[in-house]
């Protein structure tokens, strides 16, 4: 279940009902998916996307997307720093970033136009999609490993529009899940 953060005021919202309608009101979208069909640390992505067709289906019709894969994130991924690097610095899409998470945690930052930036932290069965334009960012938690359906408008894949705020800088990724890590490479 995800964990809201608003570091700023000190608020921590961890009750799913709350956690939904908290990220209804800013445009996010959050959904709960059974993740028993398929074994823990599963990593094929045909075998996952096959597994996950018809939700996958389901979300291509309702938000246009045309392409889906699987990332798999881990601590012995070939150049897993540089790749954070980027997802690190706050930046925009022209579509939505929608991801399930299969395995592992992240967390999302969110910069909105109005109120303070939260994060929120992800984990197995938590869908989220970031709407096209909002502000954002992501990092791994402290175990940095993560397993996530990734669906995409452009097939091209992920391409930011980084907004060189700096915001970033301002926080460090602290996670608050089952293995609580706070993790401050940075």
């Amino acid at each position: 279940m995800a964990i809201i953060n608003i570091e700023k005021i000190g608020i921590k919202i961890d009750d799913p009902e709350r956690c939904k309608k908290f990220l209804k009101e800013n445009g996010i979208t959050y959904e709960r998916w059974d993740t028993g069909k398929i074994e823990n640390n599963e990593i094929d992505q045909e075998k996952i996307l096959d597994s996950f067709r018809e939700e996958i289906e389901k979300l291509k019709k309702m938000g246009g997307y045309t392409t889906a894969d699987v990332i798999n994130m881990n601590p012995s991924t070939p150049g897993l720093e540089e790749m954070l690097a980027k997802f690190r610095k706050e930046h925009t899409h022209s579509e939505d970033e929608v991801r399930f998470t299969l395995e592992g945690r992240g967390i999302f930052f969110i910069h909105p136009e109005r109120g303070e930036v939260f994060s929120i932290e992800v984990e197995r069965g938590d869908l989220i999609s970031v709407p096209a334009g909002t502000r954002h960012w992501f990092d791994l938690c402290g175990e940095r490993r993560i397993v996530a359906i990734r669906l995409f408008q452009n097939k091209a894949g992920w391409i930011p529009n980084y907004t060189n705020s700096g915001e970033d800088r301002n926080f460090i990724p602290v996670c608050f899940g089952p293995s609580f890590i706070r993790h401050n490479e940075h």
